[in-house]
């Protein structure tokens, strides 16, 4: 049991379940700020307190979670591209829960719930991808070359050309 909660906490999953639920208190705090403080319509006040945890969420999960994962500027796009999806929804949930009379935060914890299923699985596959580590000659069963093509062998008397 020590050997699964030891490698259960030194995984990515349990990293970004940890960043995500900082983010989320970062998030929700902007959120009640705008809107409660500020007076600010809460699709508007949604999206604030999404976007202002953007960077701290972005570097904690690219360096800390998923170990610097692809290239620096590959995965700010796609980690854009993701957010801005992610802030659509979120803004919708939100809105839908105020409106039926649930109230913004429970709105705001559905929609990190929602959101937080997908992200992982978008995050190390396609945000913050590992690089695949390429097959050696130790890997290959039977002097096989891992390609379509015949390996060449090359002894004293052959010629190359």
């Amino acid at each position: 049991m020590k050997a699964f909660i030891s490698k259960f906490l030194a995984s990515s999953l349990f990293k970004f379940l940890l960043i995500g639920g900082l983010s989320f208190l970062l998030d929700l705090g902007l959120l009640a700020l705008c809107f409660q403080v500020f007076g600010w319509p809460l699709w508007l006040a949604t999206g604030a307190g999404f976007w202002g945890s953007f960077f701290f969420n972005y570097f904690l999960q690219r360096h800390f979670a998923f170990n610097g994962g692809g290239t620096a500027i590959g995965g700010v796009l796609r980690y854009s591209g993701l957010l801005v999806f992610n802030t659509l929804a979120v803004m919708g949930i939100v809105e839908l829960f105020e409106f039926i009379g649930a109230g913004y935060v429970v709105g705001k914890v559905v929609a990190t719930i929602v959101t937080m299923g997908w992200n992982y699985f978008i995050y190390k596959h396609w945000v913050f991808p590992q690089k695949k580590q390429p097959e050696t000659g130790s890997e290959q069963l039977d002097g096989q070359s891992g390609t379509d093509t015949p390996t060449q062998r090359l002894t004293p008397n052959s010629s190359e050309g």
